[in-house]
């Protein structure tokens, strides 16, 4: 993402929840931040109400698949499908692959179509063997101008998340960055 501009891109994976991905959202307003959600199309289907909660704040959605398949693991045709079949719920350019796995094959034909989006800094926000103090450093130590910092909004990463989240909107606030969303450039 661009640098100069003193601003940091806050994305959130595999939601929504209809548990956490309220607490980030009311987080994200507390702090006056956007971030970006990579949404499982399964989820947006079976939590259509925390969908559009998330767009009606002023959120941008990407495609996370609708099953959140590894593209390693998944033949090409199959994971291109199923990449579709979410946007059927998810009305959205941006695309990010589960896992960050994905092959070659699969980037040619979706990048027809979709931004893939990555990310530079990695929480480990879902990894149980990561403490809450190592989750924060992960990010915190990172920060820089146009990171792309990814998150996840489900219950497994939620003890680790929400901590984090809080502790990087406020370190990246003090130090004068802007939270938005991938499309604000």
């Amino acid at each position: 993402m661009p640098e100069g501009e003193k601003t940091l891109y806050l994305t959130f994976d595999d939601g929504p929840n209809p548990e956490v991905t309220p607490l980030v959202l009311a987080m994200l307003e507390k702090y006056g931040a956007k971030a970006t959600f990579f949404c499982v199309g399964d989820n947006v289907r079976k939590h259509p109400d925390t969908y559009r909660q998330l767009l009606e704040a002023g959120h941008l959605a990407g495609n996370h698949s609708f099953n959140h398949l590894n593209g390693w693991k998944t033949a090409h045709s199959k994971y291109y499908e199923n990449v579709l079949e979410a946007g059927k719920l998810i009305d959205s350019e941006w695309f990010r692959p589960p896992y960050g796995r994905i092959t070659p094959t699969q980037i040619q034909s979706l990048k027809k179509e979709f931004r893939i989006v990555m990310w530079t800094i990695l929480s480990y926000d879902f990894d149980h063997e990561t403490s809450v103090e190592q989750c924060t450093r992960n990010v915190l130590d990172n920060l820089c101008d146009g990171a792309i910092i990814v998150f996840h909004d489900s219950k497994k990463a939620q003890k680790n998340m929400l901590p984090s989240l809080e502790a990087t909107l406020q370190e990246g606030m003090k130090n004068g960055f802007a939270f938005e969303r991938l499309d604000s450039r």
